[in-house]
């Protein structure tokens, strides 16, 4: 059995973690680390995992990957910059949740998270770990920078155009709709029940720390410098996201077409399911799942496609990602562990 440890395992994606490798047969779940509990069974902070999971939380240190030969870092962003370093230097295998490794340019830390990166010498080892785009240089990496939940619905529901010449690569707009568990489990006034219940409300227009991550990988894939427009909003539901992407036609397309070339695209990647002409995506379809589900539709008489994507924010969106990396790094099937449908209705 292989060894797992998850630093930040009180954290909603360390609970997923949690979930989803419990229930992995390859592996053995031996370390959980929180500052917040330490001391405590994780099942006293999470009872869901009563007679699942009885280990006691420990604060992170520098010893921790003695104890593991993969180590999961689902903490707050920042947090792990000057930790991995330190876990580098040891055989453990690194999967980084965080946006800490996942830009190339050390500069756009400061101009995006208003820090210096400590160790940019690092960067350009971290892989960005999208395995439907990354998977030959997952299989061979030492650390991971896992990415994130809106990049993952945008990225992956504009990668099949961009290389073909069919689309206005300067027009992409898109609208993205998260749950209020995409905020972390620390609270705060704007994800407090009255201030989230029966509403839906934008933030971070035009400044969302995820866009130079979706304008990195688009770049790499247009081999062109390529920008969106990116419009988060709060919605009050717990988990899920939908983004709806829009980007102008250089000519005339049908669905059928369309849906075509994206299935060929994604022939062989059994997480990105694209849906037939006509249907869309939906956030309750891929609940609890690590399916990235994608819809599209023409809009003919402004000659633009509208892209739909729906995946779980703690799922694909996080650690359901994490956990199919984990798989291709060790040379595991990685559908293991993941294999469990949406559970709604």
């Amino acid at each position: 059995m292989i060894k797992i440890g998850i630093a930040g395992a009180s954290g909603y994606t360390g609970l997923e973690l949690i979930r989803l490798l419990a229930a992995h047969p390859d592996v053995e779940l031996t370390v959980l680390t929180s500052e917040t509990f330490q001391g405590q069974n994780i099942a006293e902070v999470f009872p869901s995992l009563n007679g699942v999971v009885d280990l006691t939380l420990r604060p992170l240190d520098d010893s921790i990957t003695k104890d593991c030969s993969v180590l999961f870092l689902a903490l707050p962003h920042i947090a792990a910059m000057d930790k991995l370093p330190v876990y580098l230097q040891s055989d453990c295998k690194i999967i980084d949740l965080s946006a800490d490794y996942r830009l190339k340019d050390p500069k756009a830390y400061s101009d995006w998270y208003s820090v210096t990166h400590t160790h940019p010498e690092l960067l350009e080892q971290a892989v960005y770990g999208l395995p439907e785009l990354h998977r030959q240089a997952i299989q061979t990496a030492r650390f991971i920078a896992n990415p994130g939940c809106y990049p993952t619905s945008v990225i992956l529901a504009l990668a099949p155009l961009l290389k073909t010449g069919w689309a206005d690569l300067d027009s992409i707009i898109s609208d993205s709709k998260s749950g209020v568990s995409g905020a972390g489990r620390k609270p705060s006034l704007t994800t407090h029940y009255t201030e989230v219940n029966e509403g839906i409300s934008p933030y971070g227009l035009a400044s969302h720390r995820h866009t130079p991550e979706m304008e990195q990988e688009l770049s790499t894939l247009a081999g062109k410098p390529v920008r969106i427009t990116f419009s988060p909003h709060l919605v009050p539901m717990t988990r899920g996201m939908l983004s709806t992407v829009y980007i102008n036609l250089s000519e005339d397309l049908s669905d059928e077409k369309l849906v075509e070339h994206y299935r060929n695209f994604y022939k062989d990647e059994y997480f990105v399911r694209v849906l037939k002409p006509g249907k869309f995506a939906s956030s309750h379809h891929v609940l609890s799942s690590n399916f990235c589900d994608i819809g599209l539709k023409v809009d003919s008489r402004n000659q633009r496609l509208i892209i739909t994507s729906a995946l779980d924010n703690l799922v694909k969106g996080a650690s359901g990602q994490a956990v199919q990396n984990m798989n291709i790094m060790l040379g595991l099937n990685e559908k293991t562990g993941l294999m469990a449908p949406a559970i709604f209705p």
